[in-house]
């Protein structure tokens, strides 16, 4: 559970609940994991290391959020691959509503025109 934090910074201690958002937008690496899945090709293979290279992750981060993507349904293995490989799912719940944050973002964000 995450404490209340005022506009300025202070907490005050109430507890709330943690949101879905904020279990990925709290951790830097897995963030930037998302980030480097939305930017692939579709279909786009890749294993842990290729996965560390495209986002600009350490190979460790990756191995302690890929479990989370794959329960969250972002990513999903490839069957029968050695080394494991793995890809995006675009066509998870999670990963649609990723995607349409995504382009919303894009569409109205700071570097929209």
């Amino acid at each position: 559970m995450a404490e209340a934090i005022d506009e300025d910074g202070r907490d005050h201690g109430d507890e709330q609940p943690e949101t879905g958002w904020r279990v990925v937008a709290e951790n830097p690496s897995l963030v930037r994991m998302v980030d480097g899945l939305l930017s692939l090709p579709p279909r786009r293979e890749f294993n842990k290391s290729e996965l560390a290279e495209i986002t600009g992750v350490s190979r460790r981060s990756v191995h302690t959020h890929l479990d989370t993507l794959r329960q969250l349904g972002v990513v999903e293995a490839v069957p029968d691959t050695s080394p494991a490989r793995f890809r995006f799912d675009r066509d998870s719940d999670v990963s649609r509503a990723l995607i349409e944050l995504d382009a919303a973002v894009n569409r109205n964000g700071p570097n929209a025109e």
